[in-house]
């Protein structure tokens, strides 16, 4: 089983912070936020990646090329140009396919274009951008409980605007934009069935959620794991911080 990372958009919405890097490749922290979405899998024991590439996918490979040297003390010997990685006590033991899958194509088609690296039944599916707190163990278990093409985590997301609370015409509180009460969104963490893969093409203009989802929801192949409670992140970002817990 592989997880696929869709990390590949123009994050055009964080503005200059994406001139020169990709939005997977902001940092949070000391890291990317690539990294901390790997590292939600690989809490789980899902080490296998599969990473879609299309803006500045040249960042990306560079940053998992020199991986050792970023992520540990290093010693170089110019006389002899040898270089001695000091590694810590807890390395990665992840396995990353870097795959470019075009610079203005949609993310059905990125998906598509993996699909050679994918050589099992059931994978996982998020996007590049979304940090969240879940059980991923427990959301495949769900997926494989329910037996559809297609798991998501639907999450309520935040409130674009603040509320005031009132009593009697008293104006009681402020609440700076809270969680929305109804209605759900895809929080970004999949489970997916080859079927999925079978609904998409490689062209360009193949999307995911408009199309490819739109037909197997018509076909009630579509789940989502209810028990997700979201945390409101940064208006910039499209990225949903969550915590899942599929029933």
């Amino acid at each position: 089983m592989k997880v696929v990372i869709l990390a590949g958009g123009y994050g055009s919405r964080l503005g200059n912070h994406t001139q020169t890097l990709p939005k997977p490749m902001i940092r949070v922290g000391d890291r990317p936020l690539l990294w901390h979405i790997m590292k939600i899998y690989a809490h789980y024991g899902f080490n296998d990646f599969v990473i879609s590439l299309g803006y500045k996918a040249d960042v990306v490979k560079e940053y998992f090329l020199n991986f050792e040297y970023y992520a540990n003390d290093i010693t170089l010997d110019l006389s002899s140009r040898k270089i001695m990685v000091h590694r810590r006590e807890q390395s990665e033991t992840w396995k990353v396919t870097l795959a470019d899958t075009g610079l203005d194509t949609l993310k059905g088609a990125r998906l598509k274009r993996v699909e050679h690296h994918l050589d099992s039944e059931i994978n996982m599916l998020t996007y590049g951008d979304g940090v969240a707190d879940i059980d991923i163990p427990a959301l495949l278990a769900f997926h494989h409980r329910h037996g559809k093409a297609l798991t998501i985590t639907g999450v309520h997301p935040p409130s674009r605007f603040g509320e005031m609370l009132e009593r009697d015409n008293r104006v009681m509180r402020f609440e700076e934009k809270p969680q929305a009460s109804c209605g759900r969104i895809n929080g970004g963490y999949m489970v997916f069935n080859r079927s999925l893969l079978a609904e998409l093409c490689s062209d360009l203009g193949c999307d995911l959620e408009h199309g490819a989802i739109e037909r197997l929801v018509s076909r009630g192949e579509v789940i989502y794991s209810r028990n997700c409670q979201t945390l409101e992140v940064p208006r910039q970002s499209r990225g949903v911080s969550c915590f899942s817990k599929p029933v």
